[in-house]
């Protein structure tokens, strides 16, 4: 019976609220590298004052956010306004329950190995999608209750670009689901196994890359934060928010990221394995469930500081440009990688060194197609409005 307690209860507890202290630390950690490394990029030092090397900088924003006043305006609509916040928050905590971060661990005396993740259900990339899919709600409630035109400008960019570019999301995951033949995100780990060439992203590297797109757009992260866009919008859909409200929506954005790393590594990036090193100490031991999680963890974070670089590297797009390359470039090879991956997995009775080729020759051909086709467009149209443009000059020519 005690032992029971202890396998239903008490370990599911334990790993609960580890994961999320480790996702508040994740915040709080990025907070510090986003500042630091875009210092380093831009040649400059970043935080250093707070603490050796700037550390305790985060702890002192958070004090700073805690202490300033808690303005609401008095044109808000009140509860939605205080409620938006939380509605993109607790989204991106519960997502990570279905994430697995390492191996199994066998303990003495329990029945069951304890496996390095909150809850193994058999639709894990469903509930994902799902979860993900409710953060429109705080951004676009946040927008509409602070009744300003500013806020409301940005709550509908952010609910179109997160349409647009969910779809592409979705699509783009299909062809790992299709070899992998499960939703489990840790059966989809564990097929893909310990050697980098049998990694999903060489496979199905156009939707690897696709999917890394969308998740930018999903987390309105830069080139795609069309939703804040300070120059254009003030600050877009937080315009009015102050205090921790306004620091709740920046901790959403910080988890969001650190999820969707996680789901990257999990999807594309072999999970917790690398060429064998998970297995050190044997299969399902302490020291073996440690290093798988340092790998996990490892991975996660080079592709956090991916984030970060692109941030400070690549200028934001325009609106019609966010759109277009959403809805014309990402998703027809979105839909391309799902066809390719069927018939060649039919055709080549599953030769993955095929479906990769496929996929690279068939994302080549679709994109030089539609960027073909955009410069004929553009062409037409230019050479169409350089005809009205002389019409009344030629016009004028007959009068005289």
């Amino acid at each position: 019976m005690e032992i029971n307690i202890l396998e239903q209860i008490t370990i599911p507890i334990i790993k609960i609220l580890f994961i999320a202290h480790l996702l508040i630390i994740g915040v709080m950690a990025m907070i510090w590298s986003e500042r630091r490394v875009s210092g380093w990029i831009q040649d400059r030092l970043g935080p250093n004052r707070v603490g050796p090397q700037g550390l305790l900088q985060p702890i002192a924003d958070g004090i700073k956010f805690l202490f300033k006043e808690d303005l609401i305006p008095n044109h808000v609509d009140k509860p939605l306004y205080v409620l938006a916040p939380a509605m993109l928050l607790v989204p991106a905590m519960i997502t990570i329950a279905v994430v697995p971060f390492g191996g199994d661990i066998t303990i003495t005396g329990l029945d069951d190995p304890i496996s390095l993740q909150i809850a193994d259900i058999n639709v894990g990339i469903l509930y994902i999608l799902a979860i993900a899919s409710l953060g429109v709600y705080g951004v676009v409630i946040g927008a509409w209750a602070s009744n300003n035109k500013y806020s409301l400008l940005g709550g509908l960019r952010s609910s179109a670009q997160m349409i647009s570019y969910e779809l592409t999301l979705g699509l783009a995951i299909i062809g790992v689901l299709m070899l992998s033949e499960s939703l489990s995100l840790r059966t989809i780990a564990e097929e893909q196994g310990s050697n980098m060439w049998e990694w999903n992203f060489l496979i199905h590297f156009p939707a690897f890359l696709a999917f890394t797109t969308a998740m930018f757009a999903e987390t309105n992260r830069l080139p795609f934060d069309l939703a804040e866009a300070e120059q254009e919008l003030v600050a877009g859909y937080h315009t009015e928010y102050s205090s921790m409200k306004f620091a709740i929506f920046f901790m959403a954005e910080y988890m969001n990221m650190i999820v969707g790393s996680a789901v990257v590594v999990t999807l594309f990036l072999g999970g917790w394995h690398f060429f064998g090193l998970e297995n050190i100490g044997g299969e399902g031991s302490i020291l073996s469930g440690i290093i798988s999680f340092a790998i996990f963890f490892i991975k996660t974070g080079i592709f956090l500081f991916i984030f970060i670089w692109v941030r400070w590297t690549l200028p934001r797009f325009r609106y019609d440009q966010l759109m277009n390359f959403g809805w014309k470039f990402l998703l027809p090879v979105a839909l391309t990688s799902i066809v390719v991956t069927g018939t060649l997995w039919v055709v080549t009775n599953g030769n993955r060194l095929w479906i990769g080729i496929g996929n690279v020759v068939a994302a080549f051909i679709v994109v030089a197609v539609v960027a073909g086709m955009l410069a004929l467009d553009n062409n037409s149209k230019s050479s169409t409005q350089a005809i009205l443009d002389a019409a009344p000059l030629r016009g004028l020519d007959a009068v005289e």
